[in-house]
């Protein structure tokens, strides 16, 4: 039911007559009133759209609107071929996480294969959600911070990375010991 018909079936007096006298009556009709009308408000507010939660972005108009729309210059990076990049990457993560557990052996280079993929999924993926989620027209400073912020995730990721693999036992090895712990007795 829609909030305003219900605001008014609510504010509508009750046509109904009660031969018994009851003075509890009328205060249980203003109770239940008075919480649905708290309700209602609730709703209100939970549907309405009039109230903003986030206020929008900065604005900005360039030019006018006989002006015509700027056509940038088409790059194959930014378009179907980061697309199809990024897809050939996924589907080839897929052998690359299989791989080294199915075989058996535990290869320095397939470790850094996996990693590399990794990273590069990574970057990738952080990339488009800054590219979608941040345009450069609207907020430039935010975007560049975010930009920076993600090749510096992925090096410091990327460093651990190198660090777990060379002074430690590697990736496979790693994660062939968690998969095979036994728990600890709690004694």
């Amino acid at each position: 039911m829609r909030p305003t018909l219900l605001r008014q079936a609510l504010a509508a007096p009750s046509r109904r007559t009660f031969t018994s006298a009851t003075s509890t009556l009328p205060a249980f009709r203003s109770q239940l009133q008075r919480h649905s009308v708290q309700r209602l408000q609730r709703a209100a507010f939970q549907t309405t759209a009039q109230r903003a939660i986030l206020p929008p972005l900065p604005q900005r108009i360039e030019g006018s609107v006989n002006d015509p729309v700027k056509v940038h210059e088409p790059e194959p990076a930014h378009g179907s071929y980061h697309w199809s990049a990024e897809r050939a990457l996924s589907a080839a993560l897929i052998p690359l996480t299989i791989a080294p557990f199915a075989a058996g052996s535990l290869n320095p280079l397939m470790d850094g294969l996996l990693i590399g993929a990794i990273l590069i999924h990574s970057h990738m993926g952080f990339q488009s959600v800054i590219v979608d989620y941040l345009p450069k027209q609207r907020v430039t400073k935010t975007r560049k911070l975010f930009d920076y912020g993600s090749v510096l995730a992925i090096f410091v990721v990327g460093w651990g990375w190198y660090e777990f693999e060379t002074n430690d036992v590697g990736l496979t090895e790693g994660i062939k010991r968690i998969w095979t712990a036994k728990p600890k007795s709690l004694v």
